[in-house]
C-alpha cells in the first residue's frame, strides 16, 4: 500500500495510477478510462500545448468546454480516493480542500476564455490551475473552522 504523498504524486501524473498501486485495480481502470475519454473529447493534450507555448487564443479555440467541464472534478476526486485509500490516518474533513479546489478550477474554466488578470488572458489550462489555490486555501479554512467549532483533533 502505498503512502498517501506518493498516492498523491501518482495521482497528479495520471488520475487512477495510485489506485492500481493501492490494488484497487478496477476503480484504477475506470480512472484511466474516464481520464482518457475526457481528454481525447476536450482535446486538452493539444490545449496544454498550446498554452505551455504562450499561444492562448489557440488553446481557447481548441478546447471543448462541454467536456473539460468534467475534467476538475474528475481529476479532484481520483486525488481524494487516492489519498483517502493510502495508508496512513486519514484527518477528519481532509475532503474539503479536493472539493473547494475542484469547485475553483471549475469555476476558472468557466471563466477562462474571458477574464484577464491585468492584460494577460491565461486561458484554459493557467487561470484553473492559479484558482486551484484559493481553492484549497477555502477548503483548509472550512476544515479548520469545523474542527474548531466541534471542538476534536482533526489531525
Amino acid at each position: 500500500m502505498t503512502d498517501k504523498l506518493e498516492a498523491i504524486l501518482w495521482s497528479i501524473a495520471l488520475p487512477g495510477f495510485a489506485q492500481l498501486l493501492n490494488r484497487k485495480f478496477v476503480k484504477g481502470i475506470v480512472f484511466i478510462f474516464l481520464e482518457f475519454l475526457v481528454n481525447v473529447n476536450s482535446h486538452f493534450n493539444i490545449v496544454i500545448l498550446h498554452s505551455f507555448q504562450g499561444h492562448i487564443r489557440e488553446a481557447i479555440e481548441a478546447t471543448n468546454y462541454q467536456w473539460l467541464m468534467f475534467y476538475p472534478c474528475l481529476y479532484m476526486f481520483a486525488m481524494w480516493d487516492a489519498y483517502k485509500e493510502a495508508e496512513g490516518e486519514t484527518p477528519l474533513y481532509s475532503y474539503l480542500p479536493f472539493v473547494f479546489g475542484a469547485y475553483f478550477v471549475t469555476i476558472g474554466l468557466m471563466y477562462s476564455s474571458s477574464l484577464k488578470l491585468g492584460q494577460i488572458l491565461l486561458g484554459p489550462v493557467w487561470l484553473p490551475i492559479l484558482s486551484l489555490i484559493p481553492g484549497l486555501l477555502v477548503g483548509n479554512f472550512i476544515k479548520y473552522m469545523l474542527c474548531g467549532l466541534r471542538f476534536v483533533d482533526c489531525d
